[in-house]
């Protein structure tokens, strides 16, 4: 196959690349500059260009691309950034994947269980409604902004990803550091559910929905065993042999991350009924095995 992907040289983009070309299929990176690499593409999500002679042939657009939810503080400015990116850049993407005479036969756009906002101990699945607040509405509208490859008739699919356990990046990244040293533990009174993914199975899943024509729409990409914040400071502490007996309050996280701080102490305990339905299998469905699986 032939895949192009947006956000390639972030964690999940730069295991997916890796995944496809270990396995001998072609991919296409979209990079935001001047294309310099026989597989880069040049697009620009903020001037929502994109160079289309560049997706001719694809099978499949995996778009991932998107400002980091906790790498700056919430600014306002940084929240429009944050929102830009991800709306803006997958109308470029969609539109692109449009127009093309012999469009790709699916296009997966990254989105996250963000869209459902603090849900509490309420099960979720992919029909379940979004929540209130920025995150939610950033979702909705991420989605929403994929509009024409569907009305071109491409299988379009809303990857909304949980916490990925990994150690090279992302949240759990930031972790791991803190917990090898003694100083991991609760945030908040530790009841949010966190709905985690092992790295390894959401490239699985990725590639999975790739292949699987039936999945359109909204997919969680979660582990089938939600747990609390409380057990996975356990998990933590198991896995790394390490003391967990910090606990971060809940003011003294909303004094220094501000309106972000909504976001880490919200609770979505999301469940991956369609990728379960579809015939997935996870490889790590705990979150101890997911550490494990991080760890190695």
């Amino acid at each position: 196959m032939r895949i192009a992907i947006t956000g390639s040289t972030g964690l999940i983009g730069r295991a997916l690349v890796r995944s496809l070309r270990a396995d001998g299929h072609e991919v296409v990176r979209l990079v935001r500059r001047p294309a310099k690499a026989g597989d880069e593409v040049e697009w620009d999500p903020n001037r929502q260009y994109v160079d289309v002679a560049g997706l001719v042939g694809c099978d499949g657009v995996v778009h991932l691309a998107g400002a980091g939810v906790g790498d700056h503080r919430w600014t306002e400015s940084y929240k429009k950034e944050i929102r830009d990116s991800r709306v803006l850049g997958t109308a470029a993407i969609a539109e692109a994947v449009a127009s093309l005479a012999e469009p790709p036969r699916v296009l997966i756009c990254g989105s996250a269980v963000g869209y459902y906002g603090n849900a509490g101990d309420r099960v979720l699945d992919e029909s379940s409604p979004p929540g209130d607040g920025f995150l939610p509405g950033v979702c909705v509208e991420w989605e929403e902004a994929a509009a024409a490859a569907q009305e071109a008739g491409v299988r379009t699919v809303f990857a909304r990803t949980g916490l990925v356990v990994a150690r090279e990046g992302g949240a759990w990244g930031r972790m791991f550091p803190l917990f090898k040293a003694g100083l991991g533990g609760r945030l908040g009174d530790g009841r949010q559910y966190w709905s985690f993914i092992a790295l390894h199975d959401e490239i699985a899943a990725l590639r999975h929905i790739l292949d699987t024509e039936s999945l359109s729409g909204p997919v969680n990409l979660t582990a089938p065993n939600p747990v609390t914040n409380a057990e996975v400071t356990a998990a933590m502490g198991r896995v790394l042999h390490r003391p967990t007996l910090f606990t971060a309050p809940e003011s003294a996280l909303r004094v220094v991350l501000g309106e972000l701080a909504a976001d880490v102490l919200g609770s979505q305990r999301a469940l991956p009924a369609q990728l379960l339905e579809s015939g997935f299998s996870f490889a790590f469905p705990t979150v101890d095995e997911a550490i494990r699986a991080a760890l190695r």
